[in-house]
């Protein structure tokens, strides 16, 4: 799942893609994704072999338009997507802000999609 989300965004935008972190001193715009929490789909039989999770995809530019605008495309890209072993992703909500309030940070907007996807180890 998380290569082919990294991989549907970086397809998509003129931006670095990381999961995790932002490099040090990375150009901006930049797209850092988290996996925020994850569970297993089961039924009476056991596992069927599904999951979901929710992923924040934070998008840091140093003005807030071009942050909005990406941040703005990005969900255009994958809210309602389907393909390879997703299922389908989501949007869920959006939230925006300077990094830790400080007025010399990037902006950042963040979103969180539930996605769902068949495990490759099932």
């Amino acid at each position: 799942m998380k290569q082919e989300v990294r991989s549907i965004i970086a397809a998509a935008v003129n931006a670095s893609v990381d999961w995790g972190l932002r490099p040090q001193g990375a150009p901006y715009p930049g797209v850092v994704l988290t996996v925020v929490s994850g569970r297993s789909g089961h039924t009476f039989d056991g596992p069927d072999g599904l999951s979901v999770s929710r992923v924040q995809v934070d998008v840091y530019a140093e003005r807030y338009g071009e942050a909005e605008a990406l941040s703005a495309y990005i969900r255009g890209v994958l809210d309602g997507y389907q393909g390879g072993n997703i299922k389908g992703i989501f949007w869920q909500n959006e939230r925006d802000h300077r990094e830790n309030g400080e007025t010399k940070k990037p902006f950042r907007i963040s979103q969180d999609f539930e996605i769902h996807f068949a495990r490759e180890d099932a």
